[in-house]
């Protein structure tokens, strides 16, 4: 068994997106290992108020566990970026990082179903088999894109 996990991580934001992604990635780099990036995407936000979100996913290298990496880098770097935790769940937001696979396991299952996640991780991880709907990643992530609007952001997290 390996002493290191791949998480592949959710991020969005509606509150000054083009300052905030970069530095969330930037301040993830400094934590642990990026393997890869996805592109940025625009959607609009699901269920609340609002600008525009800026989306993207990427594959990270970690000594911690899944609830470590929660704890100790993922809400420190929400919180030191502004995000602040409220009950209603679709509020605009700095940045919001979310775990969507942990060793390749699904943690907490809507996002499957949600193109601003869906899409760019299809990106990174074409591979990947939903079992909800029996399809590919992109295979979902293709009749999403159909469904929900989504444009590509270019520029927003190019070096």
């Amino acid at each position: 068994m390996s002493d290191f996990h791949l998480a592949y991580l959710s991020l969005g934001s509606n509150i000054e997106p083009e300052v905030n992604l970069p530095k969330a990635v930037t301040m993830l780099a400094q934590r642990g290992k990026i393997e890869k990036v996805s592109s940025v995407w625009e959607t609009k936000p699901v269920g609340g108020e609002g600008g525009n979100y800026l989306n993207a996913c990427l594959s990270y290298t970690t000594a911690l566990s899944q609830e470590q990496l929660k704890e100790t880098i993922l809400h420190p770097i929400e919180a030191s970026l502004g995000r602040k935790r409220t009950q209603d769940k679709n509020t605009p937001r700095t940045i919001d990082i979310d775990i969507v696979l942990f060793d390749d396991e699904i943690v907490g299952g809507r996002w499957l179903t949600q193109a601003f996640v869906v899409v760019p991780l299809a990106e990174i991880y074409p591979d990947f088999q939903n079992p909800n709907a029996n399809e590919s990643i992109v295979e979902t992530a293709t009749r999403l894109r159909r469904e929900v609007w989504t444009e590509t952001r270019r520029g927003v997290l190019s070096g």
